[in-house]
């Protein structure tokens, strides 16, 4: 019996199935929020889900001159590690379908698998747009992950555990971390657009330069997995910023309401700003980005060794 539920949850909820509609109708909430901030209607509800029919349903195309493994399981690769990270993560306000010690640094991993797996994939083929496309991707991962990363590790440390569930415990028996770690929680937040290349970091598939940059050789399958497999991270970036700095997640309301207004912060910021150019993404970002994450870190091991965090402690 035990067994049977924990294949239910693998696949079917709170993980699989129940992960990958939920990151359609994220990515719809996000597209409705950034059309409407731009004056614009924005798609009906059951566009991503017909979009991504509609890839699945096309032939796939294998370019001339591409390593053919390679470009049929690198989407994979990215949507599996993706999915493995979202049994880490206590989606729905629901306790994770698996739990270790140090999970947090493996999910923080796993999400960048597709990152590096676009990278590769536009590197694979010899198409000019694809590899400026892979090449802006390879370069800007330096910018954001590090204070993606660094963000992520200051409630742990609050926490004193690297266990993804027993942060969010935590986060959920004390007042909201966002209030003496607002400076990580920006860092992390604005990392997480760079992560999924949301404007204004979307430099590496800027249509208006390089057609969709790496992915320009991915037609069918392939770019309906590559597609799902951000709306994933997405759902998952989202869960992970909203257990840590907004007062954990606890059940499936406070799921709802904590990542939905942070996915219109996102919103707001991808209508507010312009894209910026690779070197500022890479040359400002990977700087301000970085320091801000090391002070944020360092200031709460100050805090914390003169014991005036007070009720964080």
């Amino acid at each position: 019996m035990n067994t049977l539920f924990a294949l239910i949850a693998l696949m079917i909820f709170p993980g699989g199935l129940f992960v990958l509609f939920a990151g359609l109708v994220y990515e719809w909430a996000d597209r409705k929020l950034v059309a409407q901030f731009q004056n614009r209607i924005g798609p009906r509800v059951f566009q991503p889900l017909a979009d991504v029919i509609k890839l699945l349903a096309k032939e796939e195309v294998v370019p001339v001159g591409v390593n053919g493994f390679l470009f049929m399981a690198l989407p994979i690769a990215a949507l599996a590690a993706t999915l493995t990270a979202a049994l880490y993560v206590p989606v729905v306000g629901l306790a994770p379908a698996y739990s270790f010690r140090g999970d947090l640094i493996v999910t923080i991993y796993l999400l960048s698998v597709l990152t590096l797996c676009i990278g590769v994939a536009g590197a694979n083929t010899a198409d000019r747009f694809s590899l400026i496309g892979a090449t802006r991707t390879l370069t800007q991962v330096f910018s954001y992950e590090a204070p993606f990363m660094l963000a992520m590790l200051g409630p742990a440390i609050m926490a004193g555990s690297w266990q993804i569930s027993e942060i969010n415990a935590y986060a959920a028996s004390k007042p909201w971390l966002i209030i003496p770690q607002v400076i990580g929680f920006l860092v992390a937040l604005v990392g997480l657009m760079g992560k999924l290349e949301l404007p204004p970091f979307d430099a590496p598939e800027a249509e208006t330069e390089i057609v969709a940059g790496a992915m320009t050789e991915y037609s069918g399958r392939g770019y309906a997995i590559f597609r799902i497999a951000k709306d994933v991270e997405l759902v998952i970036g989202l869960t992970l910023v909203a257990a840590f700095y907004l007062g954990g997640i606890g059940n499936p309301l406070e799921f709802l309401l904590k990542t939905v207004v942070l996915l219109l912060v996102t919103a707001g910021l991808q209508s507010l700003f312009a894209r910026l150019r690779i070197d500022q993404t890479v040359g400002m970002w990977w700087r301000v980005g970085a320091l801000l994450a090391l002070l944020n870190l360092l200031v709460l091991v100050g805090l914390r060794m003169l014991g005036w965090l007070g009720v964080w402690l």
